[in-house]
């Protein structure tokens, strides 16, 4: 059972970075189109899926929070409202 461990690891870390190949949006992904990224994941399991997280994969876009305040006397809505 031992030995199929890296087997069923190299695996599901090709199909996941096969479907987030495909998901991602085609302008953002990075390096070689994203055809050719299918290709060397599929290819090259471990390197290929490795080099995807790595050099392929869109970056993240920061999400801008709306800081919320923390009491009554912060909220400017509330304090419209006296």
């Amino acid at each position: 059972m031992l030995r199929f461990l890296p087997v069923l690891i190299g695996l599901a870390l090709s199909i996941y970075c096969v479907v987030d190949c495909v998901q991602s949006d085609d302008s953002q992904v990075r390096g070689i189109p994203k055809l050719v990224w299918v290709f060397v994941i599929l290819l090259f399991p471990f390197v290929g899926a490795i080099a995807w997280l790595v050099a392929g994969r869109p970056k993240a876009t920061p999400t801008v929070r709306r800081q919320m305040p923390r009491g009554p006397d912060d909220d400017p809505d509330f304090l419209k409202g006296l």
